[in-house]
């Protein structure tokens, strides 16, 4: 099986050399630029699985560089980036990056995070091999053609709303949505409110979760949004 091969931009020699490191333990093959521009000629001639970007770069602001590269690819984005605002993280997500970590940084969570998007990946790909009328995710299964969703054998009766939400956070399965974006692409506008979209992801999360203090498949991203979770088939 061929390893991922993953972009890192990064123009902290000590920064990059860590990140470059822990890939080369973990049998990663990967390539490294240091400014904006370098990443998206890297990202046009090289065709990497996934990119790890630092926001701060000499040339370009990392926002602008998602957002160029979202115009033509869907490879995953992680951010790893010192900017540890809540706008800066909505700004970086609203773009298109599918995931977003606050320097410093242990490691394993890199490594953690690194395998979520991998694992999207894969999925993304079985999914196209799979009857499209259908979404499974571990117990939960959504039968788009009849518009039901089902938590193991027991058919759970959702809301135009609740269903609306739960096949968009299933469209995106694995990466953070911002509040902007769900309240957009389900409404069309955000003339309902991030309090209003709380409620509705609250009474979702009822019908789908067994206890809401360990959700197993919505994720809630303070001050930012919500992200589904990949389960695993025993999950």
């Amino acid at each position: 099986m061929n390893k991922p091969f993953i972009l890192v931009v990064e123009d902290d020699k000590p920064i990059r050399k860590l990140i470059t490191t822990t890939l080369e333990t973990q049998g990663y093959k990967y390539h490294t630029a240091e400014t904006g521009e370098a990443s998206i000629l890297e990202a046009v001639s090289k065709q990497p699985d996934l990119m790890i970007l630092d926001l701060g770069l000499p040339d370009m602001d990392g926002v602008d560089i998602i957002k160029k590269l979202r115009a033509w690819s869907n490879m995953p984005i992680i951010v790893v980036s010192a900017r540890s605002e809540d706008r800066d993280k909505i700004d970086a997500l609203d773009a298109g990056a599918d995931d977003y970590l606050t320097k410093p940084f242990s490691v394993e969570e890199l490594l953690a995070r690194l395998r979520v998007s991998l694992r999207r990946i894969r999925y993304d790909s079985d999914k196209l091999l799979k009857d499209a009328s259908n979404f499974i995710n571990g117990n939960l299964k959504i039968d788009y053609a009849a518009g039901c969703v089902w938590i193991g054998e027991e058919e759970i009766h959702l809301t135009p709303s609740e269903y609306k939400l739960l096949c968009l956070l299933a469209k995106h399965v694995g990466k953070v949505l911002t509040h902007n974006f769900i309240l957009h692409e389900i409404w069309g506008s955000h003339s309902y409110d991030i309090p209003a979209l709380r409620v509705f992801m609250a009474t979702l999360r009822k019908k789908i979760e067994k206890t809401s203090s360990q959700p197993k498949f919505i994720q809630t991203h303070i001050g930012v949004g919500y992200r589904m979770l990949q389960v695993g088939d025993d999950g």
